[in-house]
C-alpha cells in the first residue's frame, strides 16, 4: 500500500502557490483495508475516505470509463492492482496529473511539469473528451493563471470544440454548470473564462444570452469600445471579486441582446427588457435567490445609479425601497460596487472617478436614520406613519442634496 499526494496541491507547490487543500490517492489496498486502518467512507460515486485524524480525503487509485452522457456518465472501477499512472491518466490537465510520494519525489507520467513551465493547459488524453465539464474546468483555470501567462493548447481547444459540436455539452446539468461558473467568477481575470467558452462555442449553449450581446453596437460616446460583449468583459475585470457583484456584472446589459436593429446603437429601455432575460439565466442555473434578486436590481436600476446627481429625492427612496436597501445594506452595497464596475468597464476609463457610489451610500444612510420608532413615539401610526416616514426621509434627502450643491 502506497499513498501519493495528487492533482492540485502538487501542482501549486511547483507554481509557488498556497495549498488550501489536500488530496491523496491510495495504491495497493481495497475499501475492507482503508476501514481497518481507521477511514471513514465518504464516497459516493467512488470509494473516497476521511483520513481519521487529519479528515483529508484519501481516493483508491480508480479508473473510470465512459457509459452515458454528461458528468456522471461513467463507470468506477477501484481496486487494489490500479496503478498510479492509470489514475493520473483519467484526469483533465496534464498539470493536474501529478503525484508525489511519501519520500518527496515528483511522479510526473504526462509531461505536467514541462507544461507548468511552457504554462500550457492541455489535456491529458484523448479521454479528456468523454466529460464535458472539463471544458468549464479549462477556462477557469484559464482565467485563474492568465495573469501568470498561461495558454490553452491548441490541441486542447481544438478537442473542446469538437465536443461542443457533438452535442456533449448540453447534457451538462445546471449544478455543475453552476458550481464552474461561480467557482470562475472569482478568478483572478473572469473575462478569460467568458472569452474561452465564447471561443470553444459553449457559451452560446450554456449562456447565450451573454453570447448574443457580441457584436451588438452601443454609442461610442459613452462606450469607446462600441460591442457590447466586450464592454461586459472590461466591466467584469473593474470589478471586485465577489461572486454577487460579478455575477450581476455579467447579466446587467442583457437587454442590449434583443435590442431592435433598427434603433442602434441607442438601447432605450434595455433595462427593463433585460429583466427577464435575467431571470431565465438565473433559473436555468439555478443561482442562489440573494444573486438572483442583486443581478435583478442591477439589470433594472444601473443607469439610475449612474444618473444619481440627477434624480429627485422622492425618486432616490423609491430605488431605495425597491432595492430592499434599508433591510439589506449588505446587497446595496454590492449594487453600488456592480454599477461601478459597469462605468469603469469602457477602453480608457477604468480609473474614472464615479462619485455616484459615496453619494449613494449617504442617500442611504441618511433615509435610514429616519426612524418609523421616533415617528410612532410622535403619535403616527397606520397608513399616515407610512406618508410621515416617506415625508420625513424626502426631507433629508432634500437637505443632503443641498450639500452637495453648495
Amino acid at each position: 500500500m502506497k499513498i501519493y499526494l495528487v492533482g492540485g496541491a502538487v501542482r501549486d507547490k511547483l507554481l509557488g502557490r498556497p495549498i488550501h487543500e489536500r488530496d491523496w490517492v491510495v495504491v495497493g489496498a481495497d475499501e475492507e483495508r482503508m476501514r481497518d486502518l481507521g477511514f471513514t467512507p465518504v464516497g459516493r460515486d467512488f470509494p473516497v475516505f476521511l483520513h481519521p485524524d487529519t479528515g483529508e480525503e484519501y481516493a483508491l487509485a480508480r479508473t473510470e470509463r465512459k457509459s452515458g452522457h454528461g458528468y456522471g456518465g461513467f463507470t468506477v472501477h477501484a481496486a487494489a492492482d490500479i496503478t498510479l499512472e492509470q489514475d493520473l491518466l483519467r484526469r483533465d490537465l496534464t498539470i493536474n496529473a501529478m503525484a508525489e510520494g511519501e519520500d518527496g519525489e515528483l511522479i510526473d507520467p504526462y509531461g505536467g511539469r514541462a507544461d507548468l513551465e511552457a504554462r500550457l493547459l492541455r489535456h491529458v488524453s484523448p479521454a479528456f473528451a468523454e466529460d464535458p465539464l472539463r471544458i468549464l474546468r479549462v477556462a477557469r483555470f484559464a482565467a485563474r493563471y492568465h495573469h501568470l501567462g498561461f495558454t490553452i493548447a491548441d490541441d486542447t481547444m481544438t478537442l473542446m470544440r469538437r465536443m461542443v459540436d457533438a452535442g456533449e455539452v448540453q447534457h451538462l446539468v445546471a449544478e455543475r454548470v453552476w458550481k464552474e461558473v461561480s467557482r470562475a467568477l472569482t478568478e483572478p481575470d473572469p473575462d478569460v473564462f467568458i472569452r474561452v467558452l465564447r471561443d470553444c462555442g459553449a457559451l452560446a449553449i450554456l449562456l447565450p444570452e451573454v453570447n448574443r450581446l457580441f457584436g451588438v453596437p452601443q454609442p461610442p460616446q459613452h462606450h469607446p469600445e462600441i460591442d457590447t460583449g466586450e464592454h461586459v468583459l472590461l466591466a467584469l475585470r473593474a470589478a471586485p471579486a465577489q461572486l454577487p457583484v460579478r455575477f450581476a456584472v455579467l447579466l446587467h446589459d442583457l437587454g442590449k441582446g434583443i435590442t431592435p436593429s433598427d434603433i442602434l446603437p441607442s438601447h432605450r429601455g434595455h433595462e427593463r427588457a433585460g429583466l427577464p432575460l435575467v431571470r431565465d439565466v438565473c433559473r436555468r442555473l439555478r443561482a442562489p435567490g440573494q444573486l438572483t434578486a442583486l443581478a435583478l436590481g442591477v439589470c433594472e436600476y444601473h443607469l439610475h445609479c449612474h444618473k444619481a446627481f440627477e434624480l429627485r429625492p422622492q425618486t432616490l427612496l423609491k430605488i431605495l425601497r425597491a432595492l430592499d436597501a434599508f433591510r439589506r445594506p449588505e446587497r446595496f452595497e454590492q449594487f453600488l460596487l456592480a454599477c461601478e464596475a459597469d462605468a469603469r468597464g469602457r477602453t480608457g476609463l477604468r480609473d474614472r472617478d464615479y462619485p455616484q457610489v459615496d453619494y449613494l451610500r449617504a442617500v442611504r444612510e441618511a433615509a435610514a436614520a429616519v426612524s418609523a420608532e421616533g415617528l410612532m413615539a410622535r403619535g403616527f401610526e397606520g397608513a399616515e406613519l407610512g406618508k410621515a416616514l416617506d415625508r420625513e426621509r424626502i426631507a433629508a434627502l432634500t437637505r443632503l442634496r443641498k450639500t452637495y450643491d453648495a
